[in-house]
C-alpha cells in the first residue's frame, strides 16, 4: 500500500505537470523540435512572462527556417511586441526570397509598421497591378470638354513603401496630366485621333515621384467628347 507522504509527492508532481503544460505549449515545442527549430522550454516560458503568444512568434519561425531563411526568435519577438503581424512578414519574406528580391526582415518589418501590406507589395513588385482611373475631364482650346479614363500598370517599389505616397496620388497626378495634356490640344479632334499622345505625354512626366510605385505604363481606355464649353 502506498503511503501519504508517496501519494502527497504524486499529487504535486501531477499538479505541477498540469500546470507546466497549461503554461507552456509543449505540442508547439516539439513542432518546432520536429521541424529542426531548436526553442528551449525557458524561451517559451519567458514569451509567456512577456505576455507574448508563443504560438504568433514559434509558427512563423518554424516557416522561415523551412524556407531557409535564417530569422531568430528575438527578431520575431521584438516584432510582435511592436504591434507588427509577424506571421505577413515571415510570408512576404519567404515570397521575397523566391522572387530573387532583395528584403531584408527589419524592412520588411518596418513596412509593416508603416501600415503597409508587405506581402501584397512583394507580389506587387513581381507581378504589376493595374489601377483604372474615372472619367477624367479636360477642355481642348476650341472649347470642347473631353473625357478620358486611363489604366496604370504600376510595380510596387519597395524602397519607398515607407513614407511613400499611395494610389490616391498616383491616381491624382495622372488625373492632372491628362487634363493638362487635353487642354494643350489646339482641337479637341487631336485628343480623339491620338489618344497615345496622352499616354505618352503624361507618363513622360514622371509622376511616380515620391509615391511607392512605379508606373510602368499609362493607357488610355476610353475617351469621348462631353460638351461644348465655349458655347455654355
Amino acid at each position: 500500500m502506498f503511503s501519504i507522504g508517496f501519494i502527497i509527492i504524486a499529487v504535486i508532481i501531477v499538479v505541477a505537470l498540469l500546470i507546466l503544460f497549461s503554461f507552456v505549449p509543449v505540442g508547439l515545442w516539439i513542432s518546432a523540435l520536429a521541424a529542426g527549430v531548436h526553442v528551449g522550454i525557458g524561451t517559451l516560458v519567458g514569451m509567456r512572462l512577456r505576455r507574448v503568444s508563443p504560438r504568433k512568434v514559434i509558427a512563423p519561425l518554424i516557416k522561415a527556417h523551412k524556407a531557409g531563411l535564417n530569422l531568430t526568435t528575438n527578431q520575431l519577438e521584438s516584432h510582435y511586441l511592436a504591434g507588427g503581424n509577424v506571421d505577413r512578414v515571415v510570408d512576404a519574406n519567404i515570397a521575397a526570397q523566391r522572387a530573387d528580391i532583395d528584403l531584408p526582415f527589419e524592412r520588411g518589418a518596418a513596412i509593416d509598421l508603416a501600415g503597409r501590406d508587405v506581402l501584397e507589395a512583394v507580389q506587387m513588385s513581381v507581378n504589376p497591378k493595374v489601377i483604372e482611373t474615372p472619367f477624367i475631364a479636360g477642355v481642348a482650346m476650341n472649347g470642347i470638354e473631353v473625357k478620358a479614363k486611363a489604366r496604370i500598370t504600376v510595380r510596387a517599389n519597395i524602397a519607398r513603401l515607407v513614407g511613400g505616397a499611395g494610389e490616391e496620388t498616383i491616381i491624382a497626378r495622372v488625373g492632372e496630366g491628362i487634363v493638362s495634356t487635353i487642354g494643350s490640344s489646339e482641337h479637341h479632334t487631336e485628343v480623339l485621333e491620338n489618344p497615345d499622345n496622352i499616354s505618352k505625354t503624361v507618363l513622360s512626366k514622371g509622376l511616380d515621384s515620391g509615391t511607392a510605385f512605379e508606373i510602368l505604363s499609362i493607357d488610355i481606355a476610353d475617351v469621348d467628347i462631353s460638351k461644348n464649353i465655349g458655347a455654355d
